[in-house]
């Protein structure tokens, strides 16, 4: 599956400076960093949350998980994980769990966790499970400038 097409028509709008990074199908975000070879602090991980008042991409490390509670201090509510209907309906051009982490392509308002600038560059979900974006870190924070930004997640490993 080649790049979600509202993926790559924002990114060409966006004029953005970026590469297309190919693995072997994987099912999580941690499994697409150990088959691309990368660092996973600096594969952006995009949950789609429901607020009270609309959806919101928040966008993390792949090896960090997600602590609604601090989200709430963020929002000032605390969200629920999306439904995956909910999410097939906003992303109708990607595939089940490979959401790209550029939520203003999608017209969904965006969160980012202040982990993900401590990458020298990023990578993110293309739309499916064999295709990763790779940008360098000015051109992500350019993308996502309008984005909201905060401290939300925590680092996990597999013993938690």
């Amino acid at each position: 599956m080649p790049i979600a097409s509202r993926l790559r028509q924002y990114l060409d709008e966006q004029h953005a400076e970026y590469e297309v990074v190919e693995h072997r199908r994987t099912s999580s975000s941690m499994e697409s960093a150990q088959a691309s070879h990368i660092p996973p602090e600096r594969l952006a991980k995009a949950v789609l949350l429901d607020t009270d008042d609309n959806f919101l991409l928040a966008v993390v490390p792949s090896d960090h998980r997600i602590q609604l509670a601090e989200l709430r201090s963020e929002l000032g509510a605390k969200p629920r994980l999306a439904r995956e209907q909910e999410i097939g309906l906003i992303f109708s051009d990607c595939e089940a769990g490979a959401i790209p982490a550029l939520g203003s392509g999608y017209g969904v308002p965006t969160i980012v966790d202040d982990d993900m600038e401590n990458a020298p560059d990023v990578y993110f979900e293309a739309g499916d499970h064999v295709s990763l974006i790779h940008m360098d870190r000015a051109e992500f924070c350019r993308l996502t400038q309008h984005a909201q930004h905060g401290r939300f997640s925590e680092r996990w490993s597999e013993a938690d």
